[in-house]
């Protein structure tokens, strides 16, 4: 029998996936409540300075799914060629079934978010995780931790560059061809 999440994660998700639709501007305290079915007292018990820290576990939030996504195409892979291929698959999958057309869920917070420095360093760390984890995977697969790194990084922001244009065309095909572009 499974779970029913937890008030901390219902108010997570219901966050992370009003943010990405909407923005963190256009979404107002009471659209979060109202989505994750929970009493506003609830919201500042778990988190003291409200949208601002909920926005930050938004965007951890993501980042652990997109480390398991990570996780999932690189472990199976023979190759970084291979793992990245299977990652940008899985991503034109998600751009599908999460009708992610809106926007990328970290991105939006980062270009939309509190403008102060702690939310900045909050989303540059959450950057550098997904980074690290497929830095991690592409040295396991063999290549030298300075590559690794730096592949990684190029790999994040074709992805973050391809979304955006698959978002503006409202068409997965554009993920799907990274591995073309950047695996000559």
């Amino acid at each position: 029998m499974a779970t029913e999440p937890s008030t901390r994660d219902r108010l997570i998700t219901a966050a992370a996936t009003l943010f990405r639709r909407r923005g963190y501007h256009a979404t107002g305290l009471a659209e979060i409540l109202a989505e994750a079915g929970v009493p506003k007292g609830s919201l500042y018990h778990f988190f003291p300075a409200g949208k601002v820290d909920l926005a930050k576990a938004a965007a951890d939030w993501t980042a652990d799914m997109l480390i398991r996504i990570i996780d999932d195409a690189f472990l199976p892979a023979p190759g970084y060629r291979e793992g990245a291929t299977h990652y940008f698959a899985k991503l034109a999958k998600l751009f599908q079934l999460a009708d992610a057309a809106n926007t990328c869920p970290i991105s939006a917070l980062l270009f939309d978010g509190p403008e102060n420095a702690d939310f900045r360093n909050h989303a540059e760390a959450v950057f550098q995780r997904l980074i690290d984890a497929v830095a991690g995977h592409a040295h396991r697969l063999g290549l030298p931790m300075d590559d690794a790194q730096s592949q990684a990084e190029t790999l994040l922001i074709a992805v973050e560059g391809a979304w955006t244009l698959a978002r503006a065309r409202r068409d997965p095909a554009v993920l799907r061809t990274l591995p073309a572009r950047l695996f000559p």
